[in-house]
This record gives structure tokens, sequence and C-alpha cells, in this order.
């Protein structure tokens, strides 16, 4: 055999372990998006690495924020919705896109 045709058979399987080994080792993360506060209640929002969607980790605005939060809401599809979410059920906002 020729010295290229031993490499590639020696090189192509050793890239093929380390970019499984790499890949394997790249987790999927959520991501601090905001912060923030209203009535009795203080919020975080949270968003997926890929930006699909939002949730919402909430504590009483009393509780230690290194405490477990109170509530962790749902998914929602966007950054706006779990804010509106928060607005309407935990800051006592009376907005249009509440329910009644």
């Amino acid at each position: 055999m020729k010295v290229t045709q031993m490499l590639k058979i020696a090189i192509i399987p050793i890239l093929t372990i380390f970019t499984l080994l790499s890949l394997s080792n790249t987790a999927l993360a959520d991501y601090l998006t905001s912060q923030g506060a209203g009535g009795d209640y203080r919020y975080e929002l949270w968003s997926s690495d890929d930006g699909s969607y939002y949730y919402l980790k909430i504590w009483s605005d009393k509780a230690d924020p290194n405490n477990d939060p109170d509530s962790t809401t749902r998914s929602f599809a966007s950054s706006r919705e779990a804010l509106i979410y928060f607005d309407c059920n935990y800051a006592g906002k009376s907005l249009p896109e509440c329910p009644k």
C-alpha cells in the first residue's frame, strides 16, 4: 500500500472518533434572558439555547433568591408571551392580553 492510502485509512477513523466525542460533550443549555419584578413577585426569564421556548422562574419578593423558585412555568413560544403571563398572573396588571 502507498503511504497516502495508509494515512487515509488511519486518519479518517481517528478524526471521526474525535468529532463524535466533541459532539457528545456539547450540551444543550438554557440561558437567563432577563429579570424583573412586579406585585409581590420576582421573576427570571429563561430561554432555551436555540430560542425555541421560554419559561419563567418565579419567587415571592420576600424569598431568598438563592432558594429554589416558588414556581416554574410551562414553556412559552416567545419572551413577550411569558412576560404577559407574569404581568397578568403575578404582577396584578390589567392588560388587554390578560384573560378575563
